[in-house]
C-alpha cells in the first residue's frame, strides 16, 4: 500500500512538471518555498513564545494548508508539528505562535515550514530558522530568572554555562526531574508549583559548574488576576462616581505579581481612568445618565475584564451629616443636613433610637437641612440616634455615626386617700397618701420637697411638707373637695396629681365583708362587679400589716372594665387576716363598693375557745357551751365550725380496754352550744371542743364530765316493795288478831332458847350508832373548791386526776378574743362542798391543803372546822392570755384517818 501511494505521489510530481495549470502559473511558482520571518517573544502568559510569520500569495488558491516543524539544540531534533490552515488572501502576512515548556535561553529552537498544492502535494521544506539560546561568556547562567511562574504549573529551569564549562550538579529543594535539553546544558522540570509558606515568596535554584562556581537564581511564584467580581458604582452628590469592585483573592503584600486596574468609559470619549486595588473614583461625565463600564485588571500571568452598565439617578447613595440634637422629658428634635447638590430630588430618612424603634420621614424642603421630633421617649433615660437617606427608596446610604442624649427628668405622683368621719365637729379629716414615681435611671433626680394644694366651696389652701414626707392630714368640711399634689424638683414642678374627695353621704351603708376564698396558689385573687358608674376605674386599697391599727396603707388603681387583681403571696404574712376595700372611681370621686376579706395562706392552729361552766347535764346528755369569736382577727385562719369528741373515762378495774371515741360537728361557726346524747347514766366522759378551719381542728379545750343517776328508777325500786307491803297490810289490817296469832306459832322460840328483849334493844343501839358513822365518805384526801362568783351556782363536777399535783397551774387561763373570756379551771380529784364562780378582771386564787385527818361527824356540819398545817398558795391572774376569767379555789388534803 505504502509503495503505491508513493508511486501515485511520484507521478503526480512529474505530471505537474511537464504541465501548467489553467491560471497560467508554473509549478515552480506554486512549490517555491515559504519565506518566514520568527520573532522571540517573552513574557506572554508567563511562557516564552516563537512568533512564526509568512507571506500567502496564493491567488489562485482559496485555502492553504501548511505544515510547521520545530526543533530543539543544534541537532535539530524535531519536538513540535502542526498543521496551520491560512486563508489566501493577496499579500497576507500569516501569523502564528508556539509556547515552548523550555525557556528559549536554554537552548536553540529551530522553524521551519512547507506548504500543500491541493491539500496533498507538499513543497519542499524551508530552510531552517533558528531562534539561539543564550549565550553566556563569563559565568554559568540560569534560567528562568527572578520571573512570576503561575502557581499550580509546571516550571523547567536551566543551567546554560559559558563555552568549555560543564555543569556538574543542580540542586532544587522540592521535588523535581530531569529533562534532556543537551549536553552542554542541564535542566530539570517541577510540576505543580505552589507558592512557598516562608516570607519571601520565591523558589531558589543553584548550579555547580567543572569551574568550582555555584550560581543562584530565584524565581517567584503567584496566581493570575480574578475578574471582578460585585461591580458596582455609586455617587453621592452626582458630581463624582464612585464604583467598586471584589477583588477576588487577596495577595500577600510581598507578592512580585503586581496589578494594574483599569477603567473604561465605553459610550464617552473618557480617557482610562487608572484605579486602585478595588475601587475607582471619576468625575460625572456631564449630560450623561446612562453609563456602560468596564474594569481591566492585568498582572504578569495575564488579564480579566468585568462590564457594567447603571443609570446615575438609580445610584445616588446620599451623605449625612449630624446638624443638632435638642432632648426634652418625652421627646427630642433631632435634625441634619444631607451633603451634595440634591435638592432636585425626593429625598426619604429613617431616623433610628436605641432603645426604641426607626422613624422614617419624607425631607421635601428646598434646602438640604431635614429635621424630626421624636415622641413616646422615656423621661430621665439615655438614648442613642443614627440617621440614613435614600433617593426614591431605591439605595440607601450609610448610617451616620450614632449620637448620644438623655431626656429630662420627669416625677409623677401616685396620691390617694383615707377619710375619717368627725361628727361632733361636722367635718371630715382628710390624711393623704402619696408614692412618687421616677422614670428611668440616666440620672438621680432629688426631689426638693412637696406642696398640697385643695379647694373647697371657694375657699383654697395650701400646705408644704419635707421631701421625706409622704402624707398629710387636712380637715375640710361635708362638702366637695379637690386636692392637687405636686412634687418640687430642681428644673420645677412635677406633673400634677388630682384626687377628688366626694359630698360627704350620711345615708351610705356600711357594706357587709364578703369572705375570700383561698386558692392552690397563695396570694389573693381579688375580682369584683362591673360598674358603670366607676368611669375612671377602681382603686383596691389594704393595710401591708393585715388589720392592725395603725397600718402601713397600700394601694393599688385598675383601669376602667379592669375587675381582677392578683396579688403575689410574698407581699403578706401567712395566718394574718387582710382586709380589701374595692372603691369605683367616677367624676365625683370615690365610692367604697366592696370588702374583701382573706388569708394569702390559712393556718391550722388557732386559739382554743373557753368553755362554760357549770356544764348542764342529766343521766343520759351533756350539753356543752363556749364562748368564742369566730371574726377575731387575731386567728390564723377563718373559722367554719367547731369540732366536740367524747370518750368514756374508763376506771382502773378495766385494764386492757379502750373507749370509743365519738365526734359531733357544728357547722355554722355563730352557733356556740351542742347537746350530746345516748350517754349512760352515772359515768364519766372525756369531751373536747376545738375550732374548725379549712385546714382542719384547732387547739382544744377539755373537760370531764359524770352524767347524773337516775334516781326515779331507785325510787321506782324502793316505792314497789313498799307499796306492796302497805298493800297487804290495809288488806290484812281487818284479820291482825288472827294472823298475830299465827305468827306466834310460827315465830315462837325453839324450845330451851330464852332471849330477853332489852338484850335485842342494846344490839340495834350499836348498829344504829357504827352505821350512822359511815355516813361520810372516808377518803384519803379531800379537796375543797371555793368559788367566789355572781351568781351563785351549786354544781358538783369531778375533775380530771392528772392536775392532781398542780393545783396552781397556769394552764387555767382564758385564750379566746379580748370580749369573750374564757377558761379551762384546773381539775383535780375531789369532791367539792359549794362551788361559786366570779366573772372579774382581777382576781385571787388562793390554794389550802390540810395535812391532818378532820373527823366530820353529823353533829360537826354546823360548826367550823379548825385547819391545820395548811398551805396557801395565789398567783397573778394576768398569765391569762388577753382578757380572762379568773377561778379561786382550795382544797383540804386528808392523808390519814
Amino acid at each position: 500500500m505504502m509503495s503505491f501511494r508513493m508511486s501515485f505521489f511520484n507521478l503526480l510530481g512529474l505530471f505537474l512538471i511537464f504541465s501548467e495549470n489553467s491560471s497560467g502559473h508554473s509549478m515552480d511558482t506554486v512549490l517555491q518555498s515559504v519565506k518566514l520571518n520568527i520573532s522571540h517573544l517573552q513574557n506572554v502568559n508567563d511562557k516564552q513564545s516563537l512568533m512564526v510569520s509568512w507571506l500567502v500569495n496564493h491567488s489562485d488558491l482559496v485555502q492553504g494548508i501548511y505544515e510547521i516543524q520545530i526543533s530543539r539544540t543544534e541537532n535539530h531534533t524535531i519536538i513540535y508539528n502542526e498543521n496551520v490552515t491560512a486563508t489566501a488572501v493577496d499579500l497576507d502576512e500569516h501569523t502564528w505562535t508556539w509556547s515552548s515548556d523550555v525557556p528559549l535561553e536554554c537552548v536553540d529552537h529551530s522553524v521551519r515550514i512547507r506548504n500543500f498544492y491541493d491539500h496533498s502535494v507538499p513543497s519542499p521544506w524551508s530552510n531552517w530558522v533558528t531562534n539561539k539560546g543564550a549565550e553566556v561568556k563569563d559565568k554559568t547562567e540560569i534560567f528562568p530568572f527572578q520571573r512570576v511562574l503561575r502557581e499550580g504549573t509546571s516550571a523547567v529551569f536551566c543551567c546554560v554555562p559559558p563555552r568549555g564549562v560543564n555543569i556538574t550538579s543542580m540542586d532544587y529543594h522540592y521535588e523535581h526531574r530531569i529533562i534532556n535539553t543537551g549536553t552542554r546544558v542541564k535542566a530539570i522540570a517541577v510540576d505543580n508549583l505552589t507558592i512557598p509558606k516562608r516570607y519571601i515568596k520565591a523558589l531558589s535554584v543553584s548550579c555547580n559548574d567543572s569551574t568550582g562556581n555555584i550560581v543562584h537564581a530565584w524565581n517567584y511564584v503567584s496566581f493570575p488576576s480574578e475578574k471582578p467580581r460585585n461591580l458596582s458604582c455609586v455617587t453621592s452628590d452626582m458630581e463624582t462616581v464612585i464604583c467598586t469592585w471584589d477583588p477576588g483573592r487577596k495577595r500577600d503584600p510581598c507578592d512580585k505579581n503586581k496589578q494594574t486596574q483599569t477603567l473604561h468609559i465605553v459610550n464617552s470619549d473618557q480617557a482610562p481612568i487608572s484605579c486602585v486595588q478595588s475601587s475607582c473614583k471619576f468625575p460625572a461625565v456631564p449630560q450623561l445618565e446612562e453609563y456602560n463600564i468596564s474594569v481591566v485588571v492585568r498582572d504578569q500571568l495575564g488579564e480579566e475584564t468585568e462590564s457594567y452598565s447603571f443609570n446615575i439617578f438609580d445610584r445616588v447613595f446620599p451623605v449625612v451629616e449630624w446638624n443638632r440634637v435638642s432632648p426634652g422629658a418625652t421627646n427630642a428634635t433631632v435634625s441634619w443636613i444631607v451633603l451634595g447638590n440634591l435638592i432636585q430630588l425626593d429625598i426619604l430618612c429613617q431616623v433610628s433610637t436605641d432603645p426604641g424603634k426607626i422613624t422614617s420621614l419624607s425631607c421635601r424642603n428646598k434646602s438640604s437641612h431635614c429635621k424630626v421630633k421624636l415622641e413616646h421617649l422615656l423621661p430621665n433615660t439615655r438614648y442613642s440616634t443614627r440617621v440614613r437617606c435614600s433617593v426614591n427608596s431605591r439605595l440607601w446610604g450609610e448610617w451616620t455615626h450614632s449620637v448620644f442624649f438623655t431626656t429630662y427628668p420627669l416625677v409623677t405622683l401616685d396620691v390617694w386617700r383615707r377619710i375619717k368621719q368627725v361628727s361632733y365637729l361636722h367635718s371630715r379629716q382628710v390624711t393623704l397618701f402619696w408614692t412618687p414615681h421616677i422614670v428611668g435611671t440616666a440620672a438621680t433626680v432629688k426631689i426638693q420637697r412637696y406642696t398640697v394644694q385643695w379647694s373647697q366651696e371657694g375657699q383654697n389652701g395650701t400646705r408644704w411638707k419635707d421631701s421625706r414626707m409622704t402624707q398629710a392630714d387636712v380637715s375640710i368640711g361635708p362638702g366637695h373637695c379637690e386636692f392637687t399634689v405636686k412634687a418640687v424638683l430642681h428644673t420645677g414642678f412635677s406633673i400634677p396629681a388630682h384626687i377628688t374627695i366626694p359630698r360627704k353621704d350620711d345615708k351610705e351603708n356600711l357594706l357587709v365583708e364578703k369572705q375570700l376564698g383561698s386558692s392552690s396558689v397563695p396570694g389573693f385573687n381579688l375580682s369584683w362587679e362591673e360598674q358603670s358608674t366607676a368611669t375612671c376605674g377602681y382603686t383596691v386599697e389594704w393595710c401591708i400589716l393585715g388589720n392592725a391599727v395603725p397600718c402601713t396603707l397600700r394601694w393599688v388603681k385598675m383601669l376602667e372594665g379592669n375587675t381582677t387583681l392578683f396579688l403575689p403571696a410574698r407581699h403578706f404574712k401567712a395566718g394574718c387576716r387582710y382586709t380589701f376595700n374595692v372603691y369605683g372611681c367616677t367624676e365625683n370621686g370615690h365610692r367604697l363598693l366592696e370588702i374583701q376579706t382573706g388569708y394569702s395562706q390559712e393556718l391550722e392552729s388557732v386559739q382554743p375557745l373557753c368553755l362554760v361552766e357549770p356544764v348542764q347535764s342529766t343521766s343520759s346528755s351533756v350539753t356543752l357551751e363556749w364562748l368564742y369569736n369566730e371574726n377575731d382577727p387575731a386567728h390564723l385562719a377563718f373559722i367554719t365550725g367547731y369540732l366536740v369528741t367524747w370518750q368514756e373515762v374508763l376506771s382502773d378495774r378495766q385494764p386492757g380496754h379502750t373507749a370509743n371515741v365519738f365526734n359531733k360537728s357544728v357547722k355554722d361557726p355563730h352557733s356556740k352550744s351542742v347537746t350530746v346524747e345516748g350517754l349512760q347514766q352515772g359515768h364519766e366522759y372525756n369531751f373536747s371542743v376545738s375550732a374548725l378551719t379549712k385546714e382542719g381542728p384547732g387547739q382544744a379545750a377539755r373537760i370531764i364530765i359524770r352524767t347524773r343517776a337516775n334516781y326515779s328508777v331507785h325510787l321506782a325500786k324502793i316505792l314497789t316493795p313498799i307499796l306492796l307491803l302497805l298493800g297487804c297490810t290495809i288488806l290484812l289490817w281487818p284479820q291482825r288478831r288472827m294472823l298475830k296469832r299465827g305468827l306466834k306459832e310460827i315465830f315462837a322460840y325453839p324450845a330451851g332458847m330464852h332471849i330477853k328483849t332489852p338484850e335485842l334493844d342494846s344490839f340495834l343501839d350499836e348498829t344504829d350508832q357504827w352505821l350512822q358513822s359511815q355516813k361520810v365518805e372516808e377518803c384519803i384526801s379531800c379537796d375543797i373548791e371555793i368559788l367566789n362568783t355572781r351568781p351563785p351556782l351549786n354544781k358538783t363536777t369531778r375533775k380530771d386526776p392528772e392536775l392532781l399535783n398542780t393545783p396552781c397551774s397556769s394552764a387555767s387561763q382564758c385564750s379566746t378574743s379580748s370580749f369573750s373570756p374564757s377558761c379551762e379551771p384546773l381539775q383535780a380529784d375531789y369532791y367539792p362542798q359549794s362551788a361559786t364562780l366570779l366573772w372579774e378582771t382581777q382576781a385571787q386564787i388562793t390554794c389550802i391543803a390540810n395535812k391532818t385527818y378532820l373527823n366530820i361527824t353529823e353533829k360537826d356540819w354546823s360548826e367550823p372546822q379548825q385547819v391545820a398545817s395548811s398551805e396557801i398558795t395565789s398567783f397573778d391572774p394576768s398569765e391569762c392570755l388577753q382578757e380572762s376569767c379568773s377561778v379561786i379555789y382550795g382544797y383540804i388534803s386528808n392523808e390519814t384517818f
